[in-house]
């Protein structure tokens, strides 16, 4: 796909991150015998707490370069969805297992932001309100995971007699 003539040097490259974290995330590994693939995402899933902690810092990322791209209000809520829903649910156990097997939102982010480069037609951008509720989206949830894992691990380290 030819980038459009106004996509500067460094959003080509900006973009052309984003593809490589995506694919190395969702993508990277083929499940042999199959034509399915799966990412380090769901592989770092099956690590406890910290796996969830690095599969969402490198999704995270994904956006932050996104906003870059001055993507409308609603492009950008279907990527914080398509993210805090693979986070949210990916934590929990077996049910997050085959979450993060199957939904694969750093594809999906790739997939809004690649049509919103293709559209020829231009669109207002978020606002920095908007880019700055994201953000703070972000980071609380980040922050609030850590704070539960934390939390959920002192709790088991008290049961065993730690």
């Amino acid at each position: 796909m030819p980038p459009k003539p106004e996509l500067i040097r460094h959003d080509e490259s900006a973009l052309q991150r984003i593809r490589v974290l995506s694919h190395l995330l969702d993508n990277a590994i083929p499940i042999p015998g199959t034509s399915y693939r799966v990412g380090l995402d769901p592989v770092l899933g099956l690590l406890p707490v910290g796996g969830d902690v690095v599969g969402l810092v490198l999704s995270i990322y994904i956006v932050l370069e996104a906003i870059r791209f001055r993507l409308p209000r609603a492009t950008l809520t279907r990527m914080l969805t398509n993210l805090l829903l693979d986070f949210t649910v990916g934590a929990l156990p077996v049910v997050g297992d085959v979450m993060d097997f199957t939904w694969k939102s750093n594809a999906r982010n790739l997939e809004l932001l690649e049509a919103h480069v293709r559209n020829p037609h231009p669109q207002r951008a978020a606002d920095r309100q908007f880019i700055i509720l994201i953000l703070v989206i972000l980071v609380v949830f980040g922050i609030g995971f850590i704070v539960l894992m934390t939390w959920i691990v002192s709790l088991i380290w008290k049961l065993i007699g730690g």
